[in-house]
């Protein structure tokens, strides 16, 4: 059966959302999201990674360059910046789940072959994926969630959210129907574009650090 136009326009990825089956449904489901227009110009859905048994989620905004062309979250530098700052702080990678708020890339291209330019997702295109991240919520249920920048800040917790006033602390909060508790951080990718890269580096670790003592 061929879909029609209508969810995209409605800007919700709901009808796309399988509602039985765990990572690998919900993956494969993923692929064929047409639930906001974000998915013309990216090369596919990059849906989240890592083990379904979890005890901590990590959520950034969306896939850059190399996640989409690639398939997988957080596989570009500042996902190896992560990774290094997570091991540091405590916090096994490969123990993680990881996902973003928006599954596609959105970016702007001056002209064909020109490199492409990470542009952040709006709040309609956020709403829209949020029915693929209540679902990774409901099949992981992880003890904690750390937030990775202001724009998956502004996804799980509203437009208020500043990522500056609650870096670093333990909150508490009802997500998506359920109680979570949340650590908030910048995204890595800040860390790279920053001044001081070493001093932001050391920021990203001791954030991490609070949500390694969380889950202890």
């Amino acid at each position: 059966m061929v879909r029609t136009e209508a969810p995209e326009d409605a800007y919700t990825a709901e009808p796309f959302v399988p509602g039985r089956g765990g990572l690998v449904a919900l993956r494969r489901a993923a692929a064929d999201c047409r639930g906001c227009p974000l998915h013309r110009d990216a090369t596919q859905t990059v849906f989240g990674a890592g083990d379904q048994d979890a005890r901590v989620m990590l959520v950034g905004e969306q896939p850059g360059d190399q996640e989409d062309r690639q398939g997988e979250p957080f596989v570009g530098p500042a996902g190896k910046l992560l990774d290094r700052a997570l091991g540091e702080a405590g916090i096994d990678p490969s123990e993680a789940y990881v996902t973003n708020a928006v599954k596609h890339f959105k970016f702007t291209q001056a002209e064909p072959r020109k490199r492409r330019i990470h542009k952040a997702p709006n709040l309609r295109e956020m709403t829209a994926c949020g029915p693929w991240l209540a679902a990774e919520l409901a099949v992981v249920e992880p003890e904690l969630i750390v937030v990775l920048g202001a724009t998956a800040g502004k996804a799980l917790l509203g437009s208020s959210f500043r990522v500056t006033q609650v870096r670093g602390t333990v909150l508490e909060e009802e997500i998506h129907g359920r109680p979570e508790r949340l650590v908030p951080t910048v995204h890595p990718s800040s860390v790279l574009r920053s001044d001081d890269r070493e001093a932001a580096y050391r920021g990203l670790v001791s954030d991490l650090k609070v949500a390694a003592d969380a889950l202890s």
